[in-house]
């Protein structure tokens, strides 16, 4: 069975995206091709368990299993060596992907405190989205007993999009609670 949101792109979006920017070819429709969970882990330096509880943690909410990051290059101004475990990363495809979203969308981004959208802003030009979660705690598979330290992390939308506009439709034809003017400008 495939995943909600994967049903409503095949369903719904693609539909409204191939009429809406006037695509004729419908493996020419932008889609999402990836997520990338990313979480660089600074106390990594000093103390390796807090990496393997952040690695833990990161399993926990992707639903499959982390991979510790190594820093490329060495700098002594944060006495970082090359080759050193400073974070851990998840890629997430097909299904894994869309029920992450879901997750994501529906249940973590409304129990972040004082939460009034994510910014729209926040594209590389290309169609791809990025968003910074400043605690982890806010997904519901992680028990906060067990997981005392804060650690954020950065999530990237990765689409076939070519231009910001695309994206950003496509993003918010799938839920995602993007921040109004009006909002912006009440606050």
């Amino acid at each position: 069975m495939k995943p909600r949101l994967h049903q409503l792109y095949l369903d719904q979006i693609q539909g409204e995206m191939a009429a809406k920017f006037d695509i004729k070819n419908v493996m020419a429709v932008p889609r999402l091709e990836k997520i990338v969970i990313n979480m660089g882990v600074g106390l990594a330096l000093t103390d390796k368990k807090v990496l393997e509880e952040a690695a833990e943690a990161l399993t926990l909410i992707a639903g499959q299993k982390s991979v510790i990051t190594k820093a490329r290059k060495s700098i002594a101004g944060f006495k970082l060596r090359e080759g050193v475990s400073i974070g851990c990363k998840v890629t997430l495809r097909g299904s894994k992907m869309y029920e992450f979203m879901d997750r994501l969308f529906t249940f973590a981004l409304p129990r972040v405190r004082d939460f009034r959208g994510v910014s729209t802003k926040a594209f590389d030009g290309q169609g791809n989205y990025s968003l910074g979660l400043t605690e982890y705690l806010v997904f519901a598979e992680l028990n906060p007993d067990k997981f005392t330290r804060s650690q954020g992390m950065n999530i990237a939308f990765v689409s076939t999009a070519k231009t910001d506009e695309q994206g950003r439709e496509l993003l918010r034809m799938f839920g995602m609670p993007f921040r109004d003017r009006k909002t912006v400008e009440a606050a």
